[in-house]
């Protein structure tokens, strides 16, 4: 098939599907619902028509409506697009993570990247994955992308918090920390705040490893001190050490157009607490954009017609909202 052979001309945003006994089916279900959705991309699951149809059942919904399609490139624009990676039956178990669920995930996980990596959708939004399943569909993807330095970035509002390090021990995490190490995911943050969010030239607020990083720099932090120095050479505009309760309990962190923290809960505590409705995040520093809600599949309430959809809406936007910047570029 020609790679012009296509009907879509807004951006089209791949849908991996999780784990379908989760809730990922629930949240795309609720979010699609609103026909305002289809107005800036066009979406395309990779997952199974008869699971959308199963939980669209199960919660009395009327709408989305889906069109089939076997390939992305003929996705249709004001309709939510679905490819079945697989035609046999599945057996749903909602609320129990099983073998056949963790296989699809990664099947769809894996449809999703490569249409991604081959300019077939412009970007990709991940759903909720139990945490074993969710770091191999994360290397898969990435492994496509060694040469990049890829960075975590929570996203709410005008709250941009970088990860330096990824959800590993924290002793694993200081391990990671030196010079070098900062001064390249400040680089990387800089760089994707100016083309994935137009910032011209964007001031970065940097964590320190120790209490009172700001006035007393000692051990690492003494390293985070080089690096912001070095960073700060190369033209980033790099701020600190701080500490979180200098950051978040006083506020300056609305000063800043993003903050890097150095190790995980150190930047996801904060983010989640100032984001009651829910956060996203996406991968700067890759060639392809890539982004997801910052939650899980939520096994105990499966099917209850509990979850919101709201982090999953804003991941959604942000994949688009960064497509669309980089288009500007």
């Amino acid at each position: 098939m020609p790679d012009n052979a296509t009907t879509s001309h807004l951006p089209r945003i791949g849908l991996s599907q999780g784990d379908f006994n989760g809730i990922s089916y629930e949240i795309m279900l609720k979010a699609f619902s609103d026909a305002r959705m289809f107005e800036t991309f066009t979406p395309v699951l990779y997952g199974q028509s008869k699971v959308f149809s199963y939980y669209k059942k199960n919660f009395g919904m009327e709408s989305p409506n889906y069109s089939l399609t076997r390939d992305a490139r003929q996705s249709g624009d004001k309709k939510f697009n679905i490819i079945n990676i697989v035609e046999n039956e599945l057996k749903i178990e909602p609320g129990t993570p099983s073998e056949v669920s963790a296989e699809m995930s990664v099947l769809s996980m894996k449809r999703a990247a490569e249409d991604l990596q081959n300019s077939y959708i412009d970007a990709l939004v991940t759903a909720p994955d139990n945490p074993i399943v969710a770091k191999s569909n994360r290397d898969f993807l990435l492994s496509f992308y060694k040469d990049s330095d890829p960075l975590q970035v929570l996203v709410s509002g005008q709250m941009r918090i970088g990860l330096a390090t990824g959800d590993i021990p924290l002793s694993m995490a200081l391990e990671q920390i030196d010079i070098r190490f900062v001064a390249s995911k400040l680089s990387t943050f800089a760089q994707a705040l100016k083309t994935d969010f137009g910032i011209a030239s964007p001031k970065i607020a940097v964590m320190g490893v120790n209490p009172h990083s700001g006035s007393l720099p000692i051990g690492d932090d003494e390293k985070v001190v080089k690096a912001i120095g070095d960073a700060q050479h190369k033209g980033v505009f790099a701020f600190g050490p701080f500490s979180a309760s200098q950051l978040f309990v006083t506020g300056w962190w609305k000063k800043y157009d993003g903050i890097l923290a150095l190790h995980y809960e150190q930047g996801v505590f904060p983010m989640k607490f100032f984001s009651l409705d829910g956060c996203a995040y996406y991968w700067a520093g890759l060639p392809v954009v890539c982004a997801a809600p910052l939650h899980g599949p939520a096994f105990d309430i499966a099917n209850m017609n509990k979850a919101t959809p709201d982090a999953y809406r804003k991941a959604l936007f942000l994949a688009s909202d960064v497509v669309s910047h980089r288009k500007e570029q």
